[in-house]
């Protein structure tokens, strides 16, 4: 009996000497820590990166008139925004008018599933329109630096 009692008590402290193979004990050593960090952070990083992969499809705010005729030339949907006055004297063949003080109360007429190019007549309220649309939500807008007068001296198509 003696005998059993010794090897029971032996046992116990066996198992109380014996270390936590559990999760916790795990965390507690550094390298698994660290290990655990690097895990995280290369998630976390993934995320981020699928965000960006979504809005990748930005523009850049502004675009010369070669890269305007380029996305024109690809189906993009070009926005004048000058008066129309401005308008009638010329325009982008397939262009949309929406003056730039009306753009807000007819952001409705914009796709949002294309890109878009603004335009005007020197490239001062394309910038306000493009930043009007990027305000209101819309991914793909650029503006044509130079406006229409760098177009037309590039030799782009016009219309009356």
């Amino acid at each position: 009996m003696q005998r059993r009692n010794r090897e029971h008590r032996h046992r116990r402290r066996s198992h109380q000497e014996r270390p936590r193979r559990g999760l916790t004990s795990a965390l507690r050593r550094p390298g698994t820590q660290i290990a655990f960090l690097i895990v995280v952070a290369l998630v976390v990083f993934l995320i981020l990166q699928m965000g960006r992969a979504e809005n990748n499809s930005t523009l850049p705010r502004d675009i010369s008139a070669g890269e305007a005729y380029q996305m024109y030339q690809n189906g993009a949907f070009v926005l004048d925004v000058r008066t129309q006055e401005e308008w009638n004297e010329y325009h982008i063949p397939n262009a949309t008018l929406i003056p730039l003080d009306q753009l807000p109360s007819r952001l409705g007429e914009v796709p949002h599933d294309r890109q878009v190019v603004v335009v005007c007549r020197s490239g001062n309220r394309s910038q306000a329109g493009r930043d009007i649309l990027l305000n209101a939500g819309f991914k793909q807008v650029t503006s044509l630096t130079g406006g229409l007068n760098e177009w037309r001296s590039n030799g782009y198509p016009i219309e009356p």
